[in-house]
C-alpha cells in the first residue's frame, strides 16, 4: 500500500491501514483539513465547495467519504458526478464556489486514487497553501459543525456541457472550419470521464464520423491509462487501417492530450502544445510558457512570430504562475498539457482538441504533414540511482559548476542548454535519485548526452 501527501493533495492506493494507503480514515482528515483552511483564506462570499471525479472503480466510496466529511465541517457541497479535471475546476468559478476537489489520481493505475485541491479561481493550491493544508491535517487542527450549521449536498451533472459551450465561444475556436472539414476522427478514452464528454464535444464541433475506442466510463482501465506511445497499441494499429483523418487520446482525467497521425504514427506528446502555440500566435501576439523538461520546439516556433518563451519549474502549478507573470497566452507542459488563458488556467484536452482542428482545418494538411512543419527534436528520459549517503544537492552543484560555460538555469534541479540540445537534472523528494531529461535533434545526440552526464555523475559521487 502506498499513501503520499504532498502540497498537491494526497494521493495512494486503495485499502490498508491508516496512514499507508488511501482509506477512509485518511480522506477525512485530509478533506477536513482542506474545508479548515478554505474557511480560513477564501475571499468568495458564498459556502460552497465543488467536487467532480473520474471513473475510478475507487471513485463511488471516495466521493461519499469526501462529500460526507465537506458536510460535516459545514460546507455546502456541488457534486458535479463523473466530470474531468478541467471541468471541475471550470465549475468552481461558474459556481462561484470557495473551492474544489478533484477526485484523480490521473495517469496512474486503477488502484490510486487522490484529492486534487482547489481555490476560489479553479487553479491548484500554491507551495505554501498546500503546505498549510499538509500542517492542518497533521495537527489535526479542525472541528466538525454542530447540528445547526451541518452542510447540504446538490447534485448538478450540467457542467460539461457547459464547459463544452465555453470551449465552443472560444474566439479562435472555428466550428465552421471543421465543419467543412469533415474530418474523421477516433477517440481512446481509456474507460473514463472521456468518454462521456469528447464524443458530445466533437459533435458540437461539427465532426460526424467518430470512432469510439474504450470510451465506457466502467474505471476499469483496459490499458495503462498513461498516453504514451508504449500503452497505445490498440489505437495505434486501428489508425493504421486507415479511414481517419486523426486519433485524439486522453488520460482518465483529460488533462493531456496525445495525438496519433493518419497512418498511425505518434504525433509526438511534447508536440501538442507546441502546435496550438503556433495556431494561438498566429493570431494573439504574446509570450509563452513551458517547463524545463519540455521541447525546445516551443521556444523556437515562439521566435518565429518575434515572441518571447520563458521557461518554468515543473510542475503545473509553476507554469501558471510564470504565465500570469510574463501575460503569455499559451503555455503548458510538454506531457501534453494545454493552458489557454482565455478559457482558464488549467490544463485542459478539450480546448486542445478544438485548438488542433482548428488549426488542422485551416491549414488543409494531413496530421503528418503538419507535423513535420515543426522542428525536430527526441527526448530521452533517465534516471541514475545513488546511495542514500550520497549529497545529491552537493552533486548537482558541482555539475552546474563543470558545465557554467554553457546556459544553465537552476530554478529546478540543473539544466544545461547546449547550442544544439538540452540536460535537465532533477532530484528525487523521497529517494537518492536523479532523472535526466534530454534534447537534441536525433534520438542517438539525446541517449549520448544523458550518458555523458551520467558519467560525470558517477564519478562526483565515487569521489565525494
Amino acid at each position: 500500500m502506498t499513501l503520499i501527501k504532498s502540497i498537491s493533495g494526497i494521493r495512494g492506493t486503495i485499502g490498508g491501514r491508516t496512514g499507508e494507503g488511501l482509506n477512509p480514515l485518511d480522506i477525512v482528515k485530509f478533506t477536513a483539513a482542506y474545508a479548515t483552511f478554505i474557511r480560513k483564506t477564501c475571499t468568495v462570499r458564498n459556502n460552497k465547495i465543488v467536487v467532480g471525479r473520474d471513473a475510478r472503480l475507487s471513485g463511488e466510496m471516495v466521493k461519499n467519504v469526501v462529500t460526507g466529511t465537506l458536510m460535516g465541517m459545514g460546507w455546502d457541497v456541488t457534486d458535479i458526478g463523473l466530470a474531468s479535471t478541467p471541468t471541475t475546476e471550470l465549475a468552481v468559478t461558474m459556481e462561484g464556489a470557495s473551492g474544489g476537489i478533484i477526485l484523480t489520481a490521473s495517469h496512474n493505475p486503477k488502484q490510486w486514487n487522490a484529492l486534487k485541491l482547489l481555490n476560489e479561481k479553479g487553479e491548484f493550491l500554491n507551495k505554501e497553501e498546500g503546505n498549510e493544508v499538509l500542517r492542518i491535517a497533521e495537527a489535526e487542527s479542525f472541528e466538525f459543525a454542530d447540528i445547526d450549521h451541518i452542510g447540504t449536498c446538490r447534485q448538478d451533472p450540467t457542467f460539461s456541457q457547459r464547459h463544452i459551450d465555453s470551449v465552443l465561444a472560444l474566439d479562435l475556436v472555428d466550428v465552421e472550419a471543421i465543419r467543412r472539414a469533415d474530418f474523421r476522427v477516433a477517440i481512446d478514452c481509456v474507460n473514463s470521464v472521456g468518454g462521456l464528454i469528447l464524443p458530445q464535444l466533437l459533435e458540437a464541433l461539427g465532426v460526424r464520423h467518430v470512432e469510439k475506442l474504450y470510451c465506457e466510463p466502467t474505471g476499469d482501465f483496459r490499458h495503462n491509462p498513461e498516453p504514451l506511445e508504449k500503452n497505445l497499441g490498440d489505437i495505434m494499429q486501428l489508425m493504421r487501417q486507415g479511414g481517419n483523418d486523426v486519433a485524439f487520446v486522453v488520460d482518465p482525467d483529460v488533462d493531456r492530450l496525445a495525438i496519433i497521425c493518419e497512418d498511425g504514427r505518434m504525433y509526438g506528446e511534447e508536440y501538442t502544445l507546441v502546435t496550438v502555440a503556433d495556431y494561438v500566435l498566429k493570431h494573439t501576439p504574446g509570450s509563452t510558457v513551458s517547463n524545463l523538461s519540455s521541447t525546445r520546439a516551443l521556444r523556437d516556433v515562439t521566435r518565429r512570430y518575434g515572441q518571447s518563451y520563458y521557461a518554468a519549474a515543473v510542475g503545473e502549478v509553476n507554469v501558471t504562475t510564470l504565465m500570469k507573470e510574463t501575460g503569455a497566452v499559451i503555455g503548458g507542459e510538454g506531457n501534453g498539457g494545454v493552458i489557454y488563458p482565455a478559457s482558464h488556467y488549467g490544463r485542459d484536452a478539450l480546448v486542445g482538441i478544438a485548438l488542433f482542428l482548428s488549426h488542422l482545418a485551416h491549414e488543409g494538411k494531413t496530421v503528418s504533414q503538419l507535423r513535420a512543419t515543426y522542428p525536430a527534436y527526441f527526448m530521452a528520459k533517465n534516471r541514475i540511482d545513488l546511495t542514500p549517503d550520497i549529497d545529491v544537492d552537493a552533486v548537482l552543484a558541482k555539475v552546474k559548476e563543470m558545465y557554467k560555460q554553457e546556459e544553465v538555469n537552476d530554478i529546478d534541479g540543473v539544466k544545461i542548454d547546449f547550442p544544439d540540445k538540452w540536460v535537465h537534472l532533477r532530484k528525487s523528494n523521497t529517494e537518492p535519485i536523479i532523472r535526466i531529461y534530454s534534447e537534441a535533434h536525433t534520438q542517438e545526440e539525446a541517449e549520448a548526452i544523458a550518458q555523458e552526464i551520467m558519467n560525470v555523475i558517477k564519478g562526483l559521487a565515487v569521489s565525494d
